[in-house]
């Protein structure tokens, strides 16, 4: 099961900043994503959304590899594989970004925009769905980061321990992050 974790940060550039460093630490095996999205709110207070993974592309580059086989194999029974290749890729591949932007994977978008709405213009906040992680290591790199906890899935304890590493007060305890069974 993974745990839901959001957020906010004062600086609409922030929240990129640290999906950068969850990025690289997901290189070194200390954290699992599922999904990670981040929110920012303008000057004008409109919320824009930043997937970390783009479906419709990847529906695309899948529709596409399996479209041409499909169609380079329909085309030898009619002695054209080049046609069928270059069909069958072009349909595969529209088949593929369709689907890819139809399909919702991981954080529900309808509540991060939701969520989205509630912070004040010019910040950002970070929706991460974390399936595992290396509590002491994680937290670690992000202590006095002065970022706010909006929302979590995580116990009460767990919760406040990421919050005392956000707002870069000393702790005396182990510090615990979701780890997912």
């Amino acid at each position: 099961m993974s745990d839901l974790i959001v957020v906010g940060f004062d600086h609409p550039e922030e929240a990129d900043r640290v999906l950068l460093k969850l990025a690289s630490l997901k290189k070194e095996y200390l954290v699992d994503l599922e999904d990670a999205v981040v929110v920012i709110r303008d000057a004008e207070g409109k919320v824009h959304l930043k997937q970390s993974v783009n479906l419709p592309a990847l529906g695309a580059t899948s529709g596409l590899i399996s479209g041409s086989l499909w169609g380079a194999l329909v085309g030898l029974l009619f002695l054209n594989p080049l046609a069928g290749l270059a069909i069958g890729g072009l349909a595969g591949a529209g088949a593929g970004a369709l689907s890819g932007s139809l399909t919702d994977y991981g954080i529900d978008d309808k509540f991060i925009k939701s969520l989205g709405e509630t912070i004040p213009n010019n910040s950002s906040a970070l929706f991460v769905l974390v399936r595992k992680a290396q509590p002491e290591k994680v937290l670690a790199e992000f202590e006095g980061l002065r970022g706010r906890v909006l929302k979590t899935s995580l116990s009460p304890a767990q919760e406040a321990r990421l919050q005392t590493a956000l707002s870069g007060q000393a702790t005396a305890g182990a510090h615990v992050v979701p780890s997912a069974s």
